[in-house]
């Protein structure tokens, strides 16, 4: 039987920001729940925000702790969670340059490609192309221009 963790993923992501616009009508887009949480603080905001990004780590750490193995993505065979592949320094500045582009483009994937083309938004339309494509080009450079990558 095939692997089915990506569709498990998958139907848990789209659960989860179908729970959040029903039960208090907001946008699961991780950039503006992070975002909210730690600049705009509205009053009586922050519970639910915390609640929604303690649930997103407690997954992964719940693996670890329970060495349960789901579908390895890491390198090494006996791994549940791979290394990084860079160093910290560069895994924290493309950290900040993914922050500063959620910024530009008024939000992240998760916001517009789940959430904003299931309300048929089109700028979430042009904003998920536009991530796919750059995504693309990347992968492209890195793999056959620069070299890099496996």
């Amino acid at each position: 039987m095939a692997n089915l963790s990506g569709l498990a993923g998958g139907v848990l992501i789209g659960l989860s920001a179908v729970l959040l616009m029903a039960t208090i009508g907001r946008i699961a887009g991780i950039s503006g729940i992070v975002s909210g949480l730690l600049l705009e603080r509205p009053a009586g905001d922050s519970a639910w925000r915390l609640a929604f990004l303690l649930g997103l780590v407690s997954g992964p750490l719940a693996l670890v702790i329970l060495k349960l193995d789901l579908g390895n993505v890491a390198a090494e065979p006996d791994a549940i969670i791979g290394a990084p592949a860079g160093d910290v320094g560069l895994m924290l500045l493309a950290g900040l340059l993914v922050g500063i582009g959620t910024g530009i483009g008024g939000g992240c994937t998760s916001g517009h490609g789940v959430c904003g083309l299931a309300r048929l938004s089109h700028r979430s339309l042009i904003a998920t192309l536009t991530f796919l494509l750059v995504a693309m080009a990347t992968v492209y450079l890195v793999r056959h221009q620069i070299g890099g990558g496996v």
